[in-house]
């Protein structure tokens, strides 16, 4: 799916995909998790990354005090650069970055800093992790960025008919 129209298709499904989640949250977390982790193998079969990094080019990460220190090393600043270089301070008092794209994005959609990335780039996006029931939200709003999430929840919606 073109990246371009992504967006649009997750927004006109939305409603879909949150009657979706909303039936699924009768279910238990373990069978959740693992109709997740089902589709979520399958899609990164077929899905790369590296083709899209949609993820780096529109949203930006929360990033924890040990992603700072750690980040801060690997770029031979003190944490207070980086902090002032890099980051701000959201609404909800996380570190977020300045601006995205992630100034880590390199031409080749390579991550300059891949191997101390924050936490929540390791995991993005989310679809393999356990209690996925406490995750819905983030997927719903994910499945507009991410073409893997997109395709998980569709898989999803079509075989719980």
């Amino acid at each position: 799916m073109e990246l371009e129209s992504l967006s649009s298709k997750a927004k006109s499904l939305r409603k879909e995909h949150k009657r979706l989640l909303t039936k699924l949250k009768a279910k238990k977390g373990q069978e959740i998790d693992r109709m997740f982790q089902e589709q979520h193998e399958i899609a990164f079969q077929s899905i790369d990354c590296l083709e899209c990094a949609n993820c780096c080019k529109t949203t930006g990460p929360l990033l924890t005090d040990k992603d700072v220190v750690r980040i801060a090393k690997h770029l031979k600043l003190s944490p207070q650069q980086f902090i002032e270089q890099f980051l701000r301070i959201d609404e909800d008092e996380d570190y977020v970055l300045q601006s995205v794209p992630c100034p880590f994005l390199d031409h080749d959609n390579f991550c300059s800093i891949y191997s101390v990335r924050p936490k929540a780039c390791r995991e993005y996006p989310h679809t393999d992790r356990v209690k996925q029931k406490q995750l819905f939200s983030l997927a719903l709003k994910n499945a507009e960025v991410c073409p893997a999430v997109f395709q998980i929840l569709e898989e999803i919606r079509k075989g719980f008919k």
